[in-house]
């Protein structure tokens, strides 16, 4: 627990280097002897990024992100309501704090001892961190496709353009792609991403665009 703490300190101001998820899909890759796979990352800082990925991160994973303290408890409601009446676990209701806690300091699947850490981490990582660190941490390791994780990397991927230069639609796209990078494609986009994508675009309007983020201190612009 003291390393993890030391490491929630240290990143409320360090860039990340590595996540554990992203340790977790390389050491995958070796014991299947898939040598080709690297998991890659370039660090974008705060004003590195493009405030349209930002508001698409929260249209699409976390609309109460600015509210909340960690958990959104409306949402887990929702989540276990619709999980008792279809007899299956639904949609999750996981927020972007409790995301880079998954990400960065655990590992990927679903357990309770998982669930049980990130319960335990995500509030420090609220107490330590600001909403827009969180944000930042959240962009540079998040999974896009096999190996590639960060925006910055994802933009130079899929766009060939730094993360400070995506577009709306660009920015919509990746994002709509976030819940299941390994089956759904940026490069190749189905159907049904883009029409995530369409539904991100308009849940950005609705939040009120960029002054969604400025008002609520989640840029520097």
């Amino acid at each position: 627990m003291l390393l993890w703490v030391t490491m929630i300190i240290l990143f409320a101001f360090l860039p990340v280097p590595y996540s554990m998820v992203m340790l977790e899909r390389q050491v995958s890759a070796w014991a299947t002897f898939n040598f080709s796979y690297v998991a890659r990352s370039t660090w974008a800082g705060e004003s590195a990024i493009s405030p349209y990925i930002k508001l698409a991160v929260i249209a699409s994973e976390d609309q109460r992100f600015p509210d909340h303290h960690g958990f959104d408890f409306d949402a887990i409601s929702d989540a276990l309501s619709q999980s008792s009446k279809k007899g299956h676990s639904s949609r999750g209701a996981s927020t972007l704090t409790q995301q880079t806690v998954k990400n960065l300091f655990l590992w990927d699947g679903r357990s309770w001892v998982r669930k049980g850490l990130e319960t335990l981490l995500t509030p420090g990582v609220e107490l330590i961190w600001s909403k827009s660190r969180i944000l930042t941490v959240y962009l540079n390791i998040a999974e896009f496709g096999p190996g590639i994780f960060g925006v910055e990397a994802a933009s130079q991927h899929f766009f060939h353009k730094s993360a400070k230069n995506l577009t709306a639609a660009e920015a919509a796209l990746l994002a709509a792609v976030l819940p299941n990078p390994h089956r759904l494609r940026a490069d190749k986009p189905s159907a049904y991403v883009r029409g995530r994508q369409q539904w991100i675009l308009h849940q950005m309007q609705l939040l009120g665009g960029s002054e969604f983020l400025r008002k609520n201190d989640l840029t520097d612009k």
